[in-house]
Formats: C-alpha cells, structure tokens, sequence
C-alpha cells in the first residue's frame, strides 16, 4: 500500500495490508470471496478504523499481487454493503458508522460454578451418554434415511419414532399407546407448554400444581395464559380436598415418583384422582419425569393406563439420555389430540426430522434398554452411597422417598439448624443443596422448619464424590 503519512488512517490501512495477505493466497476460485472477508474484518475489527482512507484499486492490487478487478469486485461489495463509501475522483473511505465486532456469547446454561461438590437435583451423569452407539445409529440413518424424509415432518412426528415409542411406553411403563396419538416434543418443557396453550384454547384458565412440585410449571402455563394453582401433596398423593375446592379441571401430577418429597402415589389416590377428573369433565396431565428409575422393585406403571381418556402423559430422555438432546413425547386423550398437533404444527413445523429418525433407529435395535439398564445399575449404587455418607456424617439424618429417581429428601436433625444459617455456610464452603422449601409453591409455616430438609441430586455425582462432598457439608455445618 502507498498512502502518505499526511492521510487520515494511513497506518491503520498500511498495517490491514497484513490481514489480507492470507486472503489472496487462497485458491483462485475462492479468492474473491476470501479478500472481501478479509477486509470486512478488518473495518469490523476496527484495524481500519472510521474515516480511514484505502490505497487506490490500482495500488492495492500491485501490492497484494492480485488483479485489479478482485479488488475493484471487493470494494464495490464492501460499499453496497455499507462498510465502505467512495466519490467519484475521491478516493475509497472506510464507512463512519461501522460497528466494531460483537462480543463473544455468554453461556446461560444453569450450572454451578465453581462447586466443590453439587448436589442440586435434575441432572443425570452426562458421562454415561452411549457417545459410541449414538454415533452408531447416526451413521446408520445417513445412510438408509429416505430423502424425502428430510422434508417437513408430520407434526406428530416421525411414524417409524412413534411406533417405536408406543411400543416402549407400553412394555415399560403400561401405557395405552396409540401411535396416533403421540406427538414428538422438545422434551417436557414443549409438551407442557403445548397443553398450556390447549387448555386455554378450550377456556380453562387455570391448572393445579403439586406443592411443593417443579416450579418450572408456573412460568410454563403463565405464557400460555394458564394460571398455577398450588394444590398439596400429603403421604399419598395429590390432597383431593383441596383440589377439589380449588375450582380447577386440570392438574398436573408426578405419580409414580413425586417431585420433589419422592413418595409414589397410592392405588388408592390414584383411583380417586381419576374419579375427580370425571366428575368435573377434567384432564390429568402425567409428568413421568423419571418412571423409569426404580431400584427396589418394578416401576409402577403410569396413571394414564388407568384413564387414557382422561390423562395427558409426558416424559422425555433428559435423565436417560441427556437434556441437550431436547426430545421427549406427549401422549393425549383422543379428543385432545387435533388441538394439541395444531398448536405443535404453529409452534415449530415438527422436531427435526433426523434426530426423530436417530432415536427411532436406537429404540428399533435395543440400545435405549441397554442404556436404561446401565443408567439404573450407576444410580443405584449412587443412592445408596448418598444414604451410607449421610448415615456417616449426620448421624441421625433420615432419607425419604421411596428408592427411586435422581434425588432423596434428606431430613438433618435439628442441631444443624436453623436451615438459613446451614444453608449459608454450606454455600460459603461450596457445596451446593437446595432445601425442599425452596420448590413450596406456598409459602407457610413448616411444622417440621426446625429440621433441615433437603433435596439432594445424586445421578451426576460419583460415589467417591458424593462421600467427599457429603464430608465437606458436615464439615461446614459444624464448624
């Protein structure tokens, strides 16, 4: 480049010239384009700063060693797009109001940083993902995948993924599974969202809640205009009094493994909970978050394959699997089904075509049973080493819930009390918990709030850890 001294920008541009020697060292057909990259990233990048004057085409193609018309093609592009401005018998400019590049993305996944230990529940061993099978049955559908099966699905979803997954929920959970009736979701978060968006359609404005539940579910059904209406749970379920006093026609339920106190609901809850339903033309929206984990005997199978005409069952792979993946199933009652595919159908077109095709093929040849197995053999042993390290460490402590799932409630003797001040300095010696009130929709007093109650994730920690993480919090309490 040949500018003077005395021109605006003529060091920056001198020292841009660098960034574009890679440019122009690029293949003959895609030199061009490389060039005019080059030089956008560095107005971008602010190397060429606002106002500062560029070589003539003619000098900067000299020196770059490139034809004049490259060069000429790039400045034209760059001035069209607004990085450059240029006048007739003036010379070429770098625009005054470009942008320097944007800052890098933040990472708003919830974690724990900086945990020495983390026993926040929810999360499974992303270690366990079946990477090697995966790849497996990604290469295989590359392979035999139709072409046109990478047109807009149906919104339900893939036939060959529902049939596989009706015959899954009926062997394992004792679901009544109509393919037909399946709809392939973004995992429980869409499905919810989606009967959200159903019940308001048919003028329901309001929804019961498990308290203490998920708190997810109030913002959940608040977008679709639905209201959470806190409904408590007692030693056997769902209390119908007060949901029947509570006016809704909708609730949502974790039966077979309630979240967050861990108990499962009892046959005969279960039966009155679908008598309810009846008598008021209602709906109960089954959330088997984790039916599948249970350690001491068989699962017991899923409420809707009592009343499929009247339960809504949802789950996903998030703890099978991972909840990166974004994949799960919603099964309806029949005469749900055309407003909730309708509603999937407005929301995103269908789930991506080769991720349903992927889980299907995974289904077909049992690798999602062998997972399943090995998920339940490594949760297990993890329970029942929280259990020994509690024992251990807080002696008198006792775990409640029946053995199942990723998580326990942990119930710490008074002397480690208050939980607030507990709770502080187990955080201060990095120990993340979270305590059962903290998933209270209800905010009341707590007859047992001179005991810390906590609930305790388990599924993402090795046993090793878990001791050593257990050790740390005893360690904090009574320091």
């Amino acid at each position: 480049m040949r500018p003077t001294q005395s021109e605006p920008g003529a060091g920056a541009a001198s020292a841009a010239w660098e960034l574009l020697l890679p440019a122009v060292a690029a293949p003959a057909r895609t030199r061009g384009r490389s060039l005019q990259a080059a030089l956008r990233e560095a107005v971008r990048s602010g190397r060429l700063a606002p106002g500062a004057r560029l070589p003539s085409s003619r000098d900067l193609a000299a020196d770059l060693g490139v034809s004049r018309g490259l060069v000429t093609e790039a400045y034209e592009q760059l001035t069209a797009e607004g990085y450059l401005r240029s006048g007739r018998g003036s010379g070429t400019w770098v625009g005054a109001a470009v942008r320097a590049a944007p800052p890098r993305a933040h990472d708003l996944a919830p974690r724990a940083p900086g945990a020495r230990a983390d026993f926040v529940p929810g999360t499974p061993d992303l270690a366990l993902f079946p990477r090697t099978a995966w790849a497996a049955a990604q290469r295989g559908v590359l392979a035999e995948l139709p072409h046109q099966e990478l047109g807009y699905p149906d919104p339900r979803g893939l036939p060959r993924l529902r049939t596989a997954l009706a015959e899954l929920l009926a062997r394992r959970r004792g679901v009544v599974a109509d393919p037909e009736r399946i709809v392939v979701v973004s995992g429980v978060a869409q499905a919810t969202t989606l009967l959200g968006f159903a019940l308001h359609a048919r003028g329901l404005r309001s929804v019961g809640v498990e308290d203490p539940g998920s708190p997810q579910h109030d913002t959940l059904y608040a977008a679709a205009g639905v209201e959470a209406v806190p409904v408590p749970v007692d030693e056997e379920g769902l209390a119908l009094e007060p949901l029947r006093a509570s006016g809704v026609r909708a609730v949502v339920t974790t039966p077979a493994h309630q979240f967050p106190t861990g108990i499962a609901y009892s046959a005969r809850r279960r039966a009155a909970l679908l008598d309810w339903a009846r008598s008021v033309d209602g709906i109960v929206l089954e959330d088997d978050y984790d039916g599948d984990f249970r350690y001491d005997r068989a699962p017991v199978g899923a409420l809707q394959g009592l009343d499929p005409d009247r339960v809504a069952y949802t789950g996903s792979v998030s703890k099978s699997l991972a909840p990166g993946l974004r994949l799960g199933w919603l099964l309806v009652p029949r005469s749900w089904t055309d407003d909730v595919v309708e509603r999937k159908r407005t929301m995103d077109l269908g789930h991506p075509a080769l991720d349903q095709a992927l889980f299907a093929r995974f289904l077909e040849r049992g690798d999602y049973d062998r997972q399943l197995r090995r998920c339940q053999r490594a949760y297990r042993e993890r329970r029942d080493a929280l259990a020994a390290a509690l024992d251990t460490h807080f002696p008198g402590s006792r775990v409640s819930g029946i053995a199942a799932g990723l998580h326990v409630i942990a119930t710490l003797p008074q002397r480690y009390g208050p939980e607030e001040r507990f709770l502080a300095r187990v955080a201060a010696a990095g120990v993340a918990v979270r305590p059962l009130s903290a998933y209270a929709h209800a905010r009341g007093e707590d007859a047992g709030a001179k005991e810390i109650r906590l609930v305790l994730g388990y599924a993402h920690v090795p046993p090793a850890r878990i001791a050593e993480g257990v050790r740390l919090m005893a360690q904090a309490a009574t320091g």
